[in-house]
């Protein structure tokens, strides 16, 4: 059978990493979260000392890095950045990382790589509109601003949250007007993708939502017999 690409997509605190891992767990897929990525590279460019807003030099690191994914752990060129990347200050970096153009270019190239063998669940921001426009399953995560901020403030995998859930719903409502405005890829629901709204859902209900969209595409049984 021809491997297979499931793409899901969503603002922060929608629920994106949670489903996609646990997804990948039940399918046997490998797990990627290319926001992860982008977030590594602006690490990365603070880190060696580049200018945030330097496309030649940015597009140069995203291409020569070696950015790894193994479970929960993100390394980036030998440095392990898991914690470093989830900070209020990566949020902004790595948005403003993401609104280039040529940056975009490169790491939607080796996400394509990573996903062209198919057997992937895929999350970020893009990837049922231009990564993997045709997935098997798209789906779109979405939920209230209030409970993306709440979530977010819960996640332990993300630091520095004492500001309060006032402030999270100014940073997100930030980093959702960068994303849906940028002039490449903007966050934007695919064609042909599922909009499931988690508000008031629980971890549980949402995968079971989703896996029923698996299912009914076929993939469930697929997947296993592989």
């Amino acid at each position: 059978m021809t491997p297979l690409v499931i793409a899901i997509d969503g603002p922060s605190g929608a629920g994106k990493g949670t489903l996609a891992r646990r997804l990948a767990a039940h399918l046997g897929f490998r797990h990627v979260d290319t926001g992860a990525m982008y977030r590594a590279v602006a690490w990365k460019a603070l880190h060696d000392g580049l200018a945030l807003d330097d496309e030649a030099a940015l597009a140069a690191l995203a291409a020569a890095a070696t950015i790894g994914q193994e479970g929960a752990v993100v390394t980036i060129d030998g440095h392990e950045v898991t914690r470093a990347i989830r900070t209020p200050d990566m949020d902004q970096a790595a948005a403003r990382v993401a609104r280039l153009p040529a940056v975009r270019a490169v790491l939607v190239e080796r996400q394509r790589g990573l996903g062209r063998g198919g057997g992937v669940v895929m999350e970020g921001r893009d990837i049922g509109t231009v990564v993997f426009p045709d997935a098997a399953v798209k789906v779109y995560l979405d939920a209230s601003a209030v409970e993306r901020a709440r979530r977010r403030a819960d996640d332990e995998a993300h630091t520095g949250r004492q500001a309060g859930l006032d402030r999270l719903q100014v940073d997100m409502a930030a980093r959702d007007q960068s994303d849906s405005t940028r002039a490449v890829a903007p966050l934007q629901m695919a064609p042909g993708a599922v909009y499931v709204d988690t508000t008031g859902l629980d971890a549980e209900q949402v995968f079971e939502r989703v896996r029923g969209l698996v299912a009914g595409a076929g993939l469930g049984k697929a997947s296993r017999d592989q």
